[in-house]
């Protein structure tokens, strides 16, 4: 399997994240988005719809769109539970994460990281939209350590994938102590070598 992505990227970590905690075996392609490398001939011909991340697969079959990733790569682990109500929960907060999380959390993060445009330059509505966002999630977590069902599942690596990098787009999570406490939840569940960013916390 090659997975070909920015790992700058939130949605191309989701991949990664995914692929780690199921030990899948991998190849890495590094794509730049911001050379263009996702316009080319022979990038378009592997996935026209000319974004990253993407996965081809060891019998020629490719696949983009990050939450269709992870879903087919989890298909049968604990992390997509086999109950229908805890699948239809996952697809609820996958699909909310692309229609209003990423759209705005992300979009800040690129303003600010990629772009290197400071935080009051932001789009008011995108601001709006993730602030709005990170609440309604800090309310989810204040009942619940995850966000489907009772255990760690690809709605919280879809999620965690962005929210730990709010802080890089001027979004603040001091007042978000459920929110802070879930990050911690999801690095020791992914067994990642790091502690939340500072910044972040702040």
């Amino acid at each position: 399997m090659q997975i070909y992505g920015d790992l700058m990227s939130g949605n191309c970590l989701k991949v990664r994240y995914v692929a780690d905690r199921l030990g899948l075996p991998y190849t890495w392609v590094p794509v730049d988005i911001l050379r263009g490398e996702t316009r080319t001939p022979e990038y378009l011909a592997r996935f026209p719809m000319g974004q990253v991340p993407g996965v081809a697969f060891p019998d020629g079959r490719c696949l983009a769109q990050s939450n269709a990733i992870i879903r087919s790569l989890a298909r049968g682990s604990a992390l997509l539970p086999e109950d229908p109500w805890v699948q239809a929960e996952i697809d609820q907060w996958l699909f909310w994460e692309q229609y209003s999380h990423e759209p705005t959390i992300a979009v800040c993060r690129f303003h600010m990281r990629y772009k290197g445009e400071p935080a009051e330059t932001r789009d008011p509505k995108k601001v709006a939209g993730g602030e709005a966002a990170l609440d309604l999630m800090e309310r989810r977590l204040v009942a619940a350590d995850w966000f489907a069902g009772q255990t760690f599942t690809i709605a919280d690596i879809a999620l965690f994938a962005y929210t730990q990098f709010a802080d890089e787009g001027g979004f603040s999570l001091a007042a978000r102590p459920a929110v802070r406490s879930w990050l911690g939840r999801c690095i020791q569940a992914l067994g990642l070598p790091r502690e939340p960013s500072p910044a972040a916390l702040a």
